[in-house]
């Protein structure tokens, strides 16, 4: 059927089960990333650590498992690293190691009613992240008696010249340093009373990063949490602050923002989690690269399945910008996206009063596509774009001026009926100043649907289940009053190398 079509932008196992992405690195013009994988069902299980590769963020090559499971457990969630100085002692300076850093998931120990049962391990690559020795003295950091202790990500801490760790326990984020990468020292915790607590703290991720248009760095944690996210489910939230090589300090504004809302969400739609960022990333490219799965574990191991299940989002870029005082994160594609997409349609400066409407004579186009709308004189009422065909599916999404919210409403989709909450609602995010315009850029491919809200300053992602091609694009104003259509264009796929 339609509804299970291999997505094209994104990346998706040939078969079998795929979560959240582990361990992305840069090195040598490939892009690496590995993935927490089930090699044997459709549904969560033993976890391994699948491999990809790609050279554009859009064409991957499946690659043999990089980890395997053994005696000391799953092999859970983690970051990869190029220890460019073998710090490590695992390489040398003509063969630079690549070093995994993961959790042991002890399963034995679990189910017999430890609450130590995860550790943190190390491997090393010296073939450029193909294949793995797991160190012989594993582990390489003890569980401090702590029922959730897992998902580490490192990076080089440039102003102190060591190693950074941070992971995660039920609702905290943990901060340990090394010289070696083998050796970790505990420094401190962060987030007790902090952002959204609904549910268990894993994936974490921390980085500097410039603030736009200035000369100032500030400190990024991102970190996920299941339940507990904006609209259900699983959620990314971040936190922003400065690190003095010990302790993450939030900032004033950034604590009187969270104090206001609760939460600074990475995403409002209910399908990106465990969002994490690219290593050794060149300083000459500056960008800040994130991968998210494009799931939800409300219903993940139920979704509809050929074969093969879960995929992940599109690369985004993350830029820091201060806006009114307050610092927000942007997320927008990835431009290796943008440059494999074609305008195939474009209209401009077309006044609706009520409703406009475009259909697509070919329907693949509106299937592997972005579209761009730009409009203009926004007052009060509800401003829908609808995806829609034939089979009376319906994909909305848009803004409410009247009760101040953007939206996605899938429960008209296509096929919902495999969970109870996968589409018992819309899923909304707070608009946070009054608008007079609003800008979208739509990144549509099979199954999925992620949303720029005005130059990504909002994001909303999520997953449906059409049974036939969308061709066609509606635009309401439920105002009534004239609202301009400055701009929309719809750009299609240029190639697409492999699936």
């Amino acid at each position: 059927m339609y509804h299970s079509r291999r997505p094209l932008l994104h990346f998706s196992p040939k078969r079998h089960w795929i979560n959240d992405p582990n361990g992305m690195f840069f090195l040598n013009g490939t892009y690496h990333l590995y993935f927490q994988y089930h090699p044997y069902d459709t549904v969560w299980g033993p976890m391994h650590w699948g491999h990809a590769t790609s050279i554009d963020l859009i064409n991957w090559i499946e690659h043999p498992i990089a980890l395997s499971p053994d005696d000391k457990g799953y092999i859970f969630s983690g970051c990869v690293v190029v220890d460019q100085d073998n710090t490590s002692g695992f390489g040398s300076l003509n063969q630079i190691p690549i070093i995994a850093i993961f959790t042991y998931h002890d399963a034995i120990a679990e189910a017999r009613g430890d609450t130590h049962y995860q550790s943190q391990a190390l491997a090393y690559s010296l073939d450029g992240g193909f294949t793995y020795t797991k160190y012989e003295s594993n582990p390489i950091l003890e569980n401090p008696r702590l029922k959730d202790f897992r998902d580490p990500k490192v990076i080089w801490d440039d102003a102190r010249h060591n190693w950074l760790m941070v992971l995660s326990t039920y609702g905290e984020t943990l901060f340990y340093t090394s010289e070696n990468l083998k050796d970790w020292n505990y420094q401190s915790s962060f987030g007790k009373d902090l952002g959204a607590h609904d549910g268990v703290w894993e994936c974490p991720d921390i980085f500097p990063i410039q603030v736009e248009n200035t000369s100032e760095t500030k400190w990024v944690l991102l970190q996920s949490l299941n339940p507990g996210g904006p609209n259900g489910g699983s959620g990314t939230q971040y936190f922003i602050g400065d690190f003095d090589g010990k302790q993450f300090l939030l900032d004033a504004t950034c604590q009187a923002q969270l104090s206001q809302y609760g939460a600074l969400w990475l995403d409002f739609g209910r399908d990106n989690y465990a969002s994490v960022s690219w290593s050794n990333i060149s300083k000459h490219d500056g960008r800040r690269i994130i991968l998210g799965w494009m799931s939800n574990w409300d219903y993940a191991n139920q979704t509809p399945s050929d074969g093969w299940r879960g995929k992940m989002t599109i690369p985004r870029v993350l830029t820091l910008g201060l806006h009114d005082y307050e610092y927000s994160i942007r997320a927008l594609p990835s431009e290796e996206v943008i440059r494999n997409m074609i305008k195939a349609y474009t209209r401009s400066n077309v006044i609706v009063s009520d409703k406009f409407q475009m259909t697509i004579d070919r329907s693949e186009n509106l299937n592997v596509s972005i579209l761009i709308i730009d409009i203009d004189h926004i007052t009060l009422g509800d401003y829908k774009v609808s995806l829609s065909n034939s089979k009376n599916e319906h994909l909305h999404f848009g803004l409410n001026t009247i009760d101040a919210y953007y939206y996605i409403d899938r429960q008209k989709s296509g096929l919902t009926s495999f969970s109870n909450v996968f589409a018992n609602t819309m899923s909304k995010a707070i608009l946070k100043k009054k608008l007079g315009s609003l800008q979208l850029s739509v990144l549509i491919d099979h199954g999925s649907v992620e949303i720029f809200f005005n130059n990504g300053e909002t994001v909303m992602t999520e997953i449906v289940f059409n049974t036939q091609p969308f061709d066609t694009v509606s635009i309401s104003n439920a105002s009534k009053k004239d609202i301009l259509i400055k701009q929309l264009e719809l750009r299609t796929i240029k190639n697409k190398i492999s699936i």
